[in-house]
């Protein structure tokens, strides 16, 4: 089946979600994560892209982003053979690390733009990783606090008040907003199968059988639960196959 033309935005801006290759982990310590922002950054200078927001989760990317000198397709060219081939020299593995076709919608308008603005930082949160989107330490979130990074925060800011005060106020609260927000989600088939987790948990902790897990003492315990959920295990799918409650699994 030929694949379907991506859709064109007007405006130039797209929110784009990059996925590892069967739902794999990307990231494995602090080095990737910052090899990847670092990647994003040094094209910007290359393509005159901006970025409006960024969140970096274990197995996948979402990026807020407006075309510049160059289009989409040619950016991430760029910018994903560029992470790949320092990442496989680190690793010592070949091949692709993303699925070879990004993942986008265009963003036409600003109630749209805060919305995906929004979506993007709170998906560690939806995720069950944190509690607080500031908590979270790969997102742009705190760059509209103040700190420094990569991201083009005036535009959002503005949308939110005239004053850049008050803005960041208006902003800190808009993002912390209760929501069903739904952008881009996943394809329901790029989520990991009870089989593939059952042996990701078995990996892990080098267990018979998941339920065990549900007799660890509490620190242990929530902390296998922490990793299992960075690799890309849904609560609900834990609680099922462990046997521990979803109030439990939410809460680590």
């Amino acid at each position: 089946m030929p694949r379907q033309a991506r859709k064109k935005s007007q405006t130039g801006t797209y929110h784009v979600m990059l996925r590892a290759i069967n739902g794999q982990k990307i990231f494995f310590d602090n080095e990737d994560y910052e090899r990847l922002i670092d990647t994003l950054g040094r094209y910007k200078e290359v393509c005159k892209y901006d970025i409006y927001a960024y969140c970096l989760m274990s197995n996948h990317v979402h990026i807020l982003i407006k075309e510049g000198k160059e289009d989409l397709g040619k950016i991430f060219r760029r910018v994903g053979p560029s992470f790949v081939y320092w990442y496989n020299e680190k690793y010592k593995r070949t091949g692709h690390l993303f699925q070879d076709r990004y993942k986008s919608e265009p963003v036409e308008d600003n109630r749209y733009f805060i919305t995906v603005l929004r979506y993007i930082h709170q998906n560690p949160v939806k995720a069950g990783i944190v509690k607080n989107i500031e908590e979270y330490p790969w997102s742009s979130f705190k760059e509209y606090l103040g700190n420094n990074g990569m991201c083009d925060t005036e535009l959002a800011l503005s949308l939110f008040s005239e004053s850049r005060k008050e803005g960041i106020a208006v902003f800190k609260d808009f993002n912390m907003q209760k929501n069903d927000d739904k952008c881009l989600e996943y394809d329901k088939q790029l989520r990991i199968n009870d089989q593939e987790a059952v042996k990701i948990i078995k990996d892990l902790v080098c267990v018979e059988d998941p339920e065990e897990i549900s007799m660890y003492e509490k620190k242990e315990r929530d902390g296998v639960i922490k990793q299992l959920r960075e690799k890309g295990l849904s609560i609900r799918q834990l609680e099922r196959l462990t046997g521990i409650s979803f109030a439990i699994i939410r809460r680590c």
